[in-house]
């Protein structure tokens, strides 16, 4: 007998909420906040637009990494290794633990700044703290405890960057067309790729492929559609929240910085110029922000890392086994040991950047074919429309860090 999927229930809405959530965390995380800070204090409120349109995109990609999760009740990273021969799958897996180990490295950082500006910690001893915070909540708490702590951090971050906003007294008659209506130049056309380029991570799209099983409903057709329906909801509402504060990034640097015709171009410098433009307790709130920031991101990517680890090597992803606690510990130190042993930071984080731009098309491509794939996806197949949707956006993220790359390599020539 076939079962029937339920009416929708409220009540049932927001005991799925969550996953979605925990994928947000790598849309405002501090490589986010570089390039938003960036944007907003040389183009002005010019660059709103960029986020609304990857915000977009983001959607459509996470959501065909949920529905994958969902419609065959295994990860990307399993279907991965089923599909594909091993010498493929070995190479996608070490490349993808590479780009998690490099997204750490930017977490890190961004935590251990945070600590500096907070409390005026030594650059190493902040980042240390937010490893030894990250590894803590990973070992000591289940899934659904983490889920509610990121949440929390989520709400702390977003409160933070509203109170800054009402400090800065936006133009919102001038923000309203802008977070709409496109506008480029040649010279903001770099940093409009790079905000764009810098949404899309490979270990989010693992990640959120396996923690959609946390909500599962059963295993009929009608109750993973229903399950859908509520991942597709969870997904609009994680999107929207990091929309909301990606584009207040950029609001309150064009606000503060572009309005006083000072371009910023770190988070460090942003921090120092941000407290007698807006007063001690603006530059507070970014710091905490910061901070928040850093360790519900690494703890997102420690968690990825763990998940892809345990998954391509066909053991159970459950994070109390031995083998969930070691992956998180043996991806986190070469991620610490890389920013201790250097002096330049900057560089540590276009080199990580480059990492990923690299490793990217690795981890699209295959979900596009899995996805495609009646064999993997049964009815769940993706349809014409949303397979040339996702892949033009693919395709799109692809070029764009291909020309990261590029660019990188070559100086910017």
């Amino acid at each position: 007998m076939v079962k029937q999927a339920k009416s929708f229930s409220l009540k049932t809405l927001f005991s799925f909420l969550g996953p979605g959530f925990l994928v947000t965390v790598g849309f405002i995380d501090p490589g986010n906040w570089a390039t938003n800070i960036e944007g907003g204090s040389t183009f002005g409120y010019e660059l709103l637009w960029v986020v609304t349109l990857g915000a977009v995109m983001l959607l459509l990609i996470q959501h065909m990494a949920a529905k994958l999760g969902i419609a065959t009740g295994k990860s990307l990273a399993v279907n991965i290794c089923e599909f594909f021969p091993k010498p493929v799958a070995a190479f996608l897996g070490f490349s993808v633990v590479l780009a998690c180990i490099a997204t750490d490295v930017a977490e890190l950082l961004g935590g251990g700044i945070g600590f500096t500006l907070l409390f005026g910690f030594p650059l190493w001893l902040g980042v240390l703290l937010t490893l030894v915070l990250e590894v803590f909540l990973l070992v000591s708490q289940r899934y659904h405890r983490i889920e509610k702590i990121i949440v929390g951090f989520l709400g702390v971050i977003t409160l933070c960057y509203i109170i800054e906003l009402l400090i800065v007294h936006p133009d919102w008659s001038v923000i309203a067309p802008k977070l709409f209506v496109p506008t480029l130049g040649k010279k903001s056309i770099y940093i409009a790729l790079a905000i764009l380029g810098a949404l899309v991570m490979p270990h989010n799209i693992f990640l959120h492929s396996n923690i959609i099983h946390s909500r599962e409903l059963g295993n009929s057709e009608a109750e993973k559609r229903e399950q859908l329906r509520y991942e597709k909801i969870d997904t609009l509402f994680a999107m929207i929240l990091g929309w909301v504060v990606n584009s207040a990034m950029i609001i309150v640097a064009a606000s503060l910085f572009f309005r006083n015709h000072i371009p910023v171009t770190t988070i460090e410098q942003a921090s120092v110029t941000l407290k007698p433009l807006a007063g001690q307790f603006a530059g507070l709130l970014f710091a905490i922000a910061l901070v928040f920031s850093g360790i519900s991101s690494s703890i997102t990517v420690s968690m990825a890392e763990a998940n892809i680890i345990t998954g391509f090597l066909g053991k159970p992803e459950d994070p109390r086994s031995t083998l969930y606690r070691m992956a998180v510990f043996v991806t986190a130190i070469p991620a610490l040991l890389i920013i201790l042993v250097s002096v330049d930071t900057f560089h540590v984080l276009i080199l990580s950047q480059v990492i990923l731009s690299i490793q990217l098309p690795f981890t699209l491509i295959p979900l596009l074919i899995l996805c495609r794939n009646p064999q993997v996806m049964a009815t769940f197949r993706s349809r014409n429309i949303e397979f040339a949707a996702v892949t033009i956006i693919s395709a799109l993220v692809i070029i764009l860090n291909i020309y990261f790359f590029y660019t990188t390599m070559t100086g910017g020539n």
